[in-house]
């Protein structure tokens, strides 16, 4: 760097006093013209102009890339199974054959863009200088050829569309490249392939489906005058918003087809008359079987992609995926049919009357809404705003569809591999793509109890080992003190361990979460699974009160099945180029062991129970599974959360039902997760096993508990039988609304026969704020028997107060 510097400083005096004097000189001629100087200066203005043009080329596409536009293709997402997935598209464009394209397309382009395309090279100088003269004339004129429109398409950064001396050069050298490697039907394919009709839509096939709703080789002469047509000005010719500038448009374009011997003139002046007959329908991107998952791949694919100097939208690559397209198919079934059927029963419980009954919660709602922040910022008084809005019918009726829509999120992974098997984030992407798998963190209510039985295990308890189901007070510390207690009261009967997990009682988990302490809870769960949601250790997390992903937990649980090993959740197996060769494979992480292999086995054989006798007994009785499984349920405070998740050892499966906002809840009876989540677990398991997918006949390597028999197969005849004589403690169900979300009637629907819990009893106590103590800052609670929680004394968020003394509903176990 000294040397350059040194160097610099000796030659600058020679360079300053050459810039000064040929900066003289050329001042004096130019104030001094001579008729020797104006030709030489006349005569050197195309050579210039000749370099510069040489010069750019090395700035526009080379003949590589230019070769690879032609064949470019999307990256595509598969199936293990060999389904295509999903295609990562720049553009919302079908590639198709010019064979495939309607000669009517073809003739009226051809007349119109460029009548002497099959005689030039790239350039029509004829076209170039008679643009040149009309300019001049005042009539601005384009002489572009359809070779160099192709390559404005094709390179819109690198040529650019500025009125420029430099963008016509490159646009020049770039249509020779493409007439130097493309034969002429390739540059209208290309062409036609490449061009954008407005909405999103690129390419002749896309504006065909769009504007006519068919094929581009079904365009007849006036539709394909109409899209050609569009070519001069997409916006100011569009038949949709424009319908006369286009139809007057078209008929030019029939006009130059007539001059150039593509159309009868007799016809023309027939055809002209007639009118448009647009059929407009908007075209969307094909959203796949799988959308939250290809879009978290897309992401993927993306980052991958430019480390590795590929492209994602045209160098055809491959993913290969664990996605099972029939389990796939499935689950996005499963949701859709539950969740339809549920949607019907929010429908009901918050009719325009209930909605109107929730003031408070309306008006909180209404204040978070755009158009009443948009009020406030433009001064408006707060109560002016409320009567406006809240006298908008149209406004309230959006609001509360759109606030009591429900959500679920679906996951299934093979846990002694780790593959993902099916993923759905929502019941429709389009309305909803935000992901209830990985990106929703909620309470996970009793679905994380067995996390608790876990680390009792692992300390050597076992599940003979017996408690009391008593009242329970657990000292806090600072006269705080936790009453967690269960619907109906307790039964002041010895209950084991096996039997606390089975019927999930509050009582039973808060004494093994006093035995065990919350630090080994949330290591346990953290080993298992429970990776990326930090995991409060207080003495609540026993009753699932952390929020946590369903991703999360069914990783947990397929931790559990897969004899306490726990593989991280596996998507994609490989990347490949578009002749199959493999850039890049990617296996599953190493087994990590998690708890000893006897405390999962342990786990399995008690969550047997849970769907055999259970709150998961539905598994049995409604959907007539008799696999070798294990669950558990699970419904937060208030029901604002429904979970169940099961266990099979090919395949475990999990969901979640419950509203985007959790101030939004159903009632106590089917908010629950034996009501909510578990019908599309047993909807999904059921035609997996049905199908053959998943195995009937395999076995976890765990032996089964002879106290815990398998109730007899259901049978219309006992379901009949059940019907009119429910056990004791029990109640028929109502039956699920058979309605759509908007409130029409499901077709053939039936109503089934749902095995419902004991009846939801008030809570023995619930607890209130008392006066501080002198000289204390943590406030204390007292028990007043018999009043209900109001929502103040839940907290805000209506989940389960952390830290102090508290009753917990019984739809808080289930």
């Amino acid at each position: 760097m000294n040397k350059f510097y040194t160097l610099y400083d000796r030659l600058r005096p020679t360079v300053m006093t050459f810039v000064t004097t040929f900066s003289t000189q050329a001042w004096y001629h130019l104030r001094h013209p001579t008729w020797r100087g104006v030709a030489l200066s006349l005569a050197a203005l195309p050579a210039l102009l000749l370099v510069y043009f040489v010069l750019l080329i090395p700035f526009t596409p080379s003949i590589r890339d230019i070769q690879k536009s032609r064949t470019q293709q999307p990256a595509i997402v598969m199936s293990v199974d060999g389904k295509e997935l999903a295609a990562f598209k720049g553009a919302n464009r079908d590639r198709i054959k010019l064979a495939d394209i309607s000669p009517n397309v073809v003739a009226a382009l051809i007349s119109t863009e460029d009548h002497r395309f099959y005689e030039h090279h790239g350039l029509d100088f004829t076209r170039i200088v008679g643009a040149i003269l009309r300019t001049f004339g005042g009539d601005l004129q384009g002489g572009s050829t359809l070779t160099q429109q192709l390559a404005r398409n094709l390179y819109p950064e690198e040529v650019g569309r500025s009125r420029s001396l430099t963008r016509k050069f490159k646009e020049i050298i770039t249509a020779l490249k493409i007439e130097a490697i493309y034969s002429k039907d390739e540059i209208l394919e290309t062409y036609l392939n490449t061009v954008p009709f407005l909405y999103n839509a690129f390419g002749i096939e896309m504006a065909a489906r769009t504007y006519f709703d068919k094929s581009a080789d079904k365009l007849d002469v006036l539709e394909s005058a109409t899209l050609v047509g569009m070519l001069k000005g997409t916006s100011y010719y569009n038949p949709v918003m424009n319908p006369e500038r286009a139809k007057e448009r078209r008929n030019i374009v029939l006009g130059q087809m007539v001059k150039h011997n593509k159309l009868d003139a007799k016809r023309f002046e027939a055809l002209k008359k007639r009118p448009l007959k647009v059929d407009f329908e908007r075209q969307t991107e094909p959203l796949g079987a799988a959308p939250h998952l290809t879009q978290f791949l897309r992401r993927w694919l993306i980052d991958w992609a430019d480390r590795n100097d590929y492209n994602i939208y045209a160098d055809g690559l491959v993913v290969r995926t664990t996605i099972d397209s029939r389990l796939q198919k499935l689950a996005n079934e499963a949701v859709k049919r539950q969740a339809d059927r549920l949607q019907g029963v929010a429908n009901n419980e918050w009719s325009p009357r209930a909605w109107a009954g929730k003031k408070e919660l309306v008006r909180a709602l209404v204040r978070e809404t755009p158009e009443y922040k948009a009020a406030r910022e433009q001064g408006e008084a707060d109560e002016a705003i409320f009567k406006r809005l809240l006298a908008d019918s149209a406004f309230i009726q959006a609001l509360r569809q759109d606030k009591t829509r429900l959500q679920a999120g679906f996951l299934a992974l093979d846990p002694t591999t780790g593959h993902v098997k099916a993923w759905v984030g929502s019941r429709d992407f389009a309305k909803d793509p935000f992901d209830h798998v990985q990106q929703a963190r909620r309470q996970a209510g009793s679905t994380f109890k067995p996390f608790v039985y876990g680390a009792a295990f692992e300390n050597g308890a076992r599940p003979t080992d017996t408690y009391m189901d008593d009242a329970v007070e657990i000292s806090l510390g600072g006269n705080q003190v936790w009453r967690p207690t269960d619907g109906g009261g307790p039964s002041y009967a010895p209950m084991t361990l096996r039997q606390g997990l089975m019927y999930s009682k509050n009582t039973i988990t808060a004494q093994v979460m006093q035995s065990v302490g919350p630090g080994k809870v949330a290591a346990l769960a953290q080993a298992a699974g429970v990776r990326q949601s930090k995991l409060e250790q207080v003495m609540s997390l026993a009753l699932g009160t952390s929020p946590v992903t369903l991703k999360e937990m069914v990783a947990g649980y397929a931790t559990i099945a897969n004899k306490g090993s726990y593989i991280e959740p596996f998507m994609v197996i490989s990347v490949e180029d578009r002749s199959g060769k493999v850039l890049e494979t990617w296996q599953a992480k190493a087994p990590e062991q998690a708890m000893q292999v006897s405390t999962a086995q342990t786990l399995v054989d008690v969550m047997r129970g849970v769907v055999d006798q259970g709150t998961g007994a539905g598994i049995r009785s409604r959907y007539g599974i008799q696999a070798d499984v294990a669950g558990k349920t699970g419904t937060t405070q208030d029901n604002t959360d429904g979970w169940f998740i099961l266990m099979h050892p090919q395949l475990v499966a999990g969901a979640w039902v419950g509203f985007n906002d959790n101030r939004v809840t159903l009632s106590d009876y089917w908010g629950q997760g034996a009501h909510s989540a578990l019908p599309i677990v047993g909807d999904f398991f059921a035609a997996s096993l049905r199908s053959r997918v998943v195995d009937a006949q395999a076995r976890f390597d765990v032996p089964k508990n002879s106290s815990s028999p398998v109730p007899a197969p259901s049978s219309p005849v006992n379901d009949w039988f059940n019907s009119l004589f429910p056990p004791a403690g029990q109640v028929v169900p109502p039956p699920l609304p058979m309605t759509t979300p908007d409130g029409s009637p499901i077709p053939g629907y039936q109503a089934p026969q749902v095995q419902a819990p004991p009846p939801v009893q008030q809570s023995p106590g619930v607890v209130i704020p008392a006066q501080p103590a002198p000289g204390t800052a943590p406030p204390q609670f007292v028990v007043v028997p018999g009043r209900p929680v109001t929502p103040q004394e839940r907290g805000s968020s209506g989940g389960i107060p952390i830290l102090r003394e508290y009753s917990v509903p019984d739809s808080a176990n289930r």
